[in-house]
């Protein structure tokens, strides 16, 4: 009993670090190379492990470009969570605007911007979108109101709202012919629609 629980822990330990090793591995090439002209072949060499491995972890490709796209947006909310602000409707507006920028960065632009709905189809990609930033918008929303920096108002619908236009300024800025200039149009109109918001 007492051999077998450290072997168990040893194996499922093994499983562990090659799943994360053929994420990381998926995520470089797909970054660089985008999903549909990344092979499996290409992905298990990155990986210095067997094709095998990768389906014993992954049912196919697309199922681990969503372990791609989840590792990617966990990392987006990890950095969001440091964000310093004197109040919850100023953390709502530097987490939406840095959403904004991050969508200047390959990563973000490939996985979740481009390749995301392609692969995952539009139902799909919309649901994560929301399982990722509505929590987090709804929750800054209802702060900000109990707080007093953001007049009161439907925190549900306003959550949705915002952030359907934060994801869309996102496309916008991912296929722009100058992404730098339309993330600064973005963020004036972004900032545009939550001045109407603050109660100052």
């Amino acid at each position: 009993m007492s051999t077998s629980q450290p072997r168990s822990r040893q194996v499922a330990e093994r499983a562990e670090a090659t799943r994360a090793t053929l994420i990381s591995a998926a995520r470089r090439l797909f970054v660089e190379k985008g999903y549909f002209d990344t092979g499996t072949e290409e992905i298990v060499q990155e990986a210095a492990v067997t094709r095998g491995a990768l389906y014993h972890h992954f049912a196919d490709k697309k199922a681990l470009f969503l372990a791609v796209f989840e590792a990617v947006e966990d990392d987006l909310l990890a950095n969001a969570g440091g964000i310093d602000a004197p109040d919850s409707f100023t953390r709502l507006r530097n987490g939406l605007i840095g959403f904004l920028d991050a969508s200047l960065t390959a990563e973000v632009q490939r996985v979740l911007l481009i390749d995301g709905p392609a692969v995952l189809g539009w139902p799909e990609w919309r649901a994560l979108e929301a399982k990722y930033g509505l929590g987090a918008i709804r929750a800054l929303l209802t702060a900000a109101i109990v707080e007093g920096s953001m007049r009161d108002h439907p925190i549900d619908a306003l959550a949705h709202i915002l952030l359907a236009s934060v994801d869309e300024a996102a496309l916008y800025i991912a296929n722009a012919a100058d992404p730098h200039v339309a993330r600064d149009l973005a963020v004036s109109a972004m900032d545009s629609l939550l001045g109407g918001l603050s109660a100052h």
